[in-house]
């Protein structure tokens, strides 16, 4: 009796136990993987649903300000350009021209006035 005493329980089989196969048992399981992965699909949609707000208001101000720096740039070359007509008009060649033009003379001088030339 003292062999028997330390003879090892028989062997178990390395299969699992069999559950029974009714369609009901197999229904009722959860597939734990695939709640993660349709959980972690949600969680992504969330995420990008929640970035289209700031990326819409991202992009129609940079669209915003392309346009201000378009109309800086105009405005820039129109303030350059009257510059330009300002320094050209207080020439005093230029003012004297002007008011000859416009019939003006100086104090001094005599006006004439020519006739009768053909006409070119």
């Amino acid at each position: 009796m003292a062999g028997e005493a330390l003879a090892m329980p028989p062997a178990r089989s390395a299969a699992p136990p069999r559950r029974p196969s009714t369609l009901g048992a197999a229904a009722l399981r959860v597939r734990w993987d695939r709640v993660g992965r349709v959980a972690l699909l949600g969680l992504l949609v969330l995420v990008v649903g929640l970035y289209i707000g700031p990326a819409r208001s991202y992009l129609s101000t940079q669209r915003e300000s392309n346009e201000r720096h378009a109309q800086l740039d105009r405005l820039q070359r129109e303030h350059d350009q009257l510059l330009r007509e300002e320094n050209h008009l207080r020439d005093p060649r230029t003012l004297q021209a002007e008011a000859r033009r416009l019939g003006m003379v100086r104090p001094g001088e005599i006006p004439y006035t020519v006739q009768g030339l053909p006409r070119n």
